[in-house]
């Protein structure tokens, strides 16, 4: 699933588009997102299977859904945000994908300390991204909730 999700940034990537954007300027360079979704994805998955193998029997079922909903969401992102070029609605998917994480924390804490720990940096991350992606939307006024008018 966390490749899956990693696949949709490779798909839908940052063309000349993304280029002509206005960024804030905070923003880190390009090249430490790749990088930073490597270990997260691997801090994801971690967590994930961690939360699963210490279930008990039967109750492997809502944290496993919760995580494939998450995955869902965040390959989703690129796709509206890259993909479709929709800055308000990868802004409303991020804001289910950060509730998401916070659904998966609160689940897999009781299970496995550890599993749910190891999803901290990622919820700082995509707090971090979710401010980032609102203030490309306030500072590109062309690219409206739908879409791009271009």
């Amino acid at each position: 699933m966390c490749f899956t999700a990693a696949a949709s940034g490779g798909i839908f990537r940052a063309g000349a588009w993304y280029q002509d954007l206005k960024k804030p300027s905070w923003r880190p360079p390009g090249y430490l997102f790749g990088p930073v979704w490597l270990v997260l994805y691997i801090m994801i998955a971690v967590s994930a299977w961690r939360a699963w193998m210490a279930a008990e029997p039967g109750a492997e079922t809502l944290p496993v859904a919760v995580f494939v909903l998450n995955m869902v969401l965040n390959a989703a992102w690129s796709a509206l945000f890259f993909g479709m070029r929709r800055l308000g609605l990868a802004l409303v998917d991020m804001g289910a994908l950060w509730l998401s994480i916070v659904a998966m924390i609160v689940l897999y804490m009781p299970i496995d300390p550890l599993a749910g720990w190891l999803l901290v940096p990622y919820l700082a991350w995509v707090s971090f991204a979710f401010v980032l992606n609102m203030t490309m939307q306030r500072l590109n006024p062309a690219s409206h909730f739908l879409g791009v008018t271009q």
